[in-house]
């Protein structure tokens, strides 16, 4: 369903049983980690022209693990983590 280094692919699946009978699935609730317990690789200052992809590409070899910064910052709003040049942030070790 997920490609393995979406978010969300190692999120089990479940089913709901409408009251019709059909069976529709869906991903269970994923919850996002604590940054305090995220082991950090490096941290890197945001510049003015950052965007979160580029900073994942850079620093973890792939633009689609953006997401893993998020986490490790604790953003909800993954633009807000660029939206201020000279900001510091953590870039947690890859994951296998």
């Amino acid at each position: 369903m997920f490609d393995p280094g979406s978010r969300y692919y190692k999120i089990a699946n479940s089913t709901y049983t409408a009251a019709d009978g059909t069976e529709i699935a869906y991903k269970l609730r994923r919850f996002v980690p604590q940054p305090e317990t995220v082991r950090c690789l490096t941290q890197v200052v945001v510049d003015r022209s950052d965007r979160l992809d580029l900073i994942a590409f850079r620093a973890l070899g792939n633009p689609t693990l953006f997401w893993r910064i998020a986490d490790a910052n604790d953003a909800m709003d993954p633009f807000a983590l660029t939206a201020v040049p000279g900001a510091t942030l953590r870039v947690p070790v890859p994951q296998t």
